[in-house]
């Protein structure tokens, strides 16, 4: 782990549109400087002051417990994050106002409001404890982007049973690795979804599962599809019939502030499944808060974060901070080119959304498949972009402000990961001037740093290490049932502060840039060179759409560099675009970061999540085949094209 040279050069910067900023929450750089300051001389106080604005049954005795690395935030309190999700609007106006805008791929369509959706989570919470689940079970949910996944977290959160989202495109073996992890007493799910006009089999997915998971004792399903399943008299149970038949009165269960609210698996692990454990109290303040500030949350706004509830993106952006708020929220079951690329922009043009997040590999696919789907529709209701899921390339960075946001959007591009559990480093868009390419800046209460391998703080533009310093509410507590791995793997590759895994540097504004996974990092004639800067120099590229970069063994460098190219719509892969390409990236970034080899791409392996799977290119580009763990690739047949052509070189 030497430190990370860092080679992209970014000049542009956007202020905050003087209008946006005037009714902003936040309204400038010295508002932020202000709040950022007071966080951090009283971190205790400011946190406390922010937990005030939700309800407590009962107050804390100490806001922070901190016995490195373990962290308990505050102490004694009891909460419920369904009650401040739900029973807390229910007093206001808020009560017949949307909480869930929802789409399915077919087209059909529901809108749910804070009172309905509270008596639907009541309904179900009584019958997860007439099927006898009590606080600290553990219950699996496996369904498609449907209303009822929102309701089966939310009654899962007002008992006090601990729930573990298994996205729906995972496989049996998955969820049956899962929930035996987990040792969960009930599986939720639906009997199939929709994903580009195909039903996904999740009903026998869980039956396959099933056969090895001991500790199940019912499973609860919702009829989506209308498919014919099969049926266990006594354990499977039909969701209309058992909500049906249950009261919509259930007072909300008062949980220890450090009650396990979910366990959430981590994708493209092998071996043992890491199981990240998030707590009621801490998680609900620190999603709260981020979702106020971040997305500038307003009463009018319709929020669509289009991440999988799988995901942690759709727990803390979807459903958790987004009603903790009192917004509305919205959902959309399927792929965002069925039946045509222009899904997304005709669903913005609907429902006037005002606030769309999305990810980097989202955007590189909407730029693949061509500005003339975006321009078909209105999207003049959008006041605010963000980002989330790894870095953003400038280029693409452009392209969103542009396309989409017409010019006149601030885009929030945001820095934090599963184990956060919350946003950590973002713009605030009403007061910090962006730069495309950077995360900006850490929100108020997170001490973020760029660091060497021996903790050393690093100056400006060095690559280092990203680590957070100080312990902040929505942390992980532990990888369930695995503490020492919890301790090894967070807090000790640099001793007293949690290593996030990804490598950055910090500019001279204080502006944080991420360079990608350490992992993945390439060593060049002993120069270690982040993907992320090489990736974006070719993106830059006009006739690039996306590109993924890894490193294969060479002899005489070290590593070598190869780039994986997917062009725009319309133009040839020819042999001399390949030579033009690595010139570009030379005068763009200089020749030490020139690949070695190019190769096009109609598609590249992701996760279902939509992370660039270097891994398993890393290994083509060394061996001509993928050999590794594929058991989170999205589309198979993407690594089979690959491994095909690499043969055929």
């Amino acid at each position: 782990m030497a430190d990370i040279e860092s080679i992209l050069k970014e000049e542009r910067v956007f202020l905050p549109p003087s209008q946006f900023a005037s009714a902003a929450r936040i309204k400038s750089l010295d508002e932020y400087a202000r709040l950022y300051e007071r966080a951090a001389r009283e971190p205790e106080g400011f946190w406390a002051e922010v937990a005030k604005e939700l309800h407590w049954f009962s107050p804390w005795t100490q806001v922070l417990d901190w016995n490195p690395p373990w962290a308990k935030w505050f102490v004694g309190a009891k909460t419920n994050l369904a009650y401040n999700c739900l029973d807390r609007h229910l007093g206001t106006p808020r009560k017949n106002k949307a909480a869930l805008i929802w789409e399915g791929e077919p087209g059909d369509r529901r809108t749910v409001t804070y009172q309905q959706l509270h008596r639907e989570v009541c309904r179900f919470a009584n019958v997860l404890s007439r099927l006898g689940i009590r606080p600290g079970d553990r219950v699996m949910i496996y369904m498609p982007l449907i209303p009822e996944i929102a309701v089966a977290m939310l009654a899962c959160a007002r008992v006090g049973a601990t729930h573990s989202v298994v996205f729906g495109g995972f496989s049996a073996e998955a969820l049956r690795d899962r929930t035996n992890d987990a040792g969960a007493k009930l599986v939720i799910t639906a009997d199939g979804g929709y994903r580009r006009g195909k039903v996904v089999p999740l009903k026998a997915n869980v039956d396959q599962a099933v056969k090895d998971t001991p500790t199940v004792e019912n499973v609860i399903v919702v009829k989506r599809t209308g498919e014919s399943i099969a049926w266990v008299p006594g354990r499977d149970h039909y969701w209309h019939e058992v909500i049906e038949a249950a009261s919509d009165k259930h007072d909300a269960v008062p949980l220890d502030s450090e009650h396990p609210l979910f366990i959430l698996y981590t994708s493209g692990t092998t071996g043992k499944p890491k199981g990240i454990v998030h707590t009621t109290g801490g998680y609900m303040v620190g999603t709260y808060l981020s979702t106020k500030w971040v997305f500038d949350i307003k009463e009018e706004d319709t929020f669509w974060c289009t991440a999988d509830v799988g995901w942690v993106t759709g727990h803390s952006y979807v459903v958790y901070g987004p009603l903790s708020n009192g917004a509305t929220t919205m959902m959309y079951e399927g792929a965002p080119d069925h039946p045509e690329p222009d899904r997304f922009w005709r669903l913005i043009d609907a429902y006037d959304v005002s606030i769309f997040y999305t990810a980097p590999t989202a955007i590189r696919s909407f730029i693949r498949w061509g500005e003339q789907w975006p321009m078909k529709h209105d999207l003049t209701s959008l006041r605010l972009l963000g980002t989330v899921g790894e870095p953003i390339n400038p280029e693409a960075w452009m392209w969103y402000h542009k396309v989409l946001g017409g010019g006149r959007c601030p885009i929030v591009d945001t820095w934090w990961q599963t184990e956060t559990g919350a946003i950590m480093v973002s713009p605030l868009p009403g007061a910090t001037p962006t730069k495309p390419g950077s995360c900006t800046r850490p929100l108020p209460g997170v001490v973020a740093d760029v660091v060497a391998k021996d903790g050393r703080s690093l100056g400006p533009n060095e690559g280092g290490y990203l680590v957070i310093k100080k312990p902040w509410p929505s942390m992980l507590r532990t990888i369930h049932g695995d503490p020492d791995r919890y301790v090894k793997q967070y807090f000790s590759e640099i001793p007293g502060v949690y290593f996030a895994g990804d490598g950055a540097r910090r500019d001279a504004d204080g502006y944080f840039w991420v360079m990608g996974r350490v992992d993945d990092v390439i060593n060049v004639a002993g120069h270690r060179l982040g993907t992320m800067e090489i990736e974006s120099a070719i993106v830059s590229h006009p006739k690039v759409a996306e590109a993924a970069v890894v490193g294969r063994p060479d002899e005489l460098k070290g590593q070598g560099i190869v780039a994986f190219v997917t062009l725009k719509k319309g133009n040839d892969p020819r042999p001399e675009l390949q030579d033009m390409l690595r010139e570009h990236v030379a005068k763009e970034i200089g020749a030490l970061a020139r690949p070695d080899e190019i190769r096009f791409t109609e598609a590249l392996p992701k996760t279902r999540s939509g992370k660039i799977m270097r891994r398993l290119l890393k290994e083509i580009a060394s061996t001509g085949a993928a050999k590794g763990d594929t058991t989170t690739l999205e589309d198979m047949s993407v690594l089979l094209r690959l491994s095909t052509s690499s043969e055929e070189e």
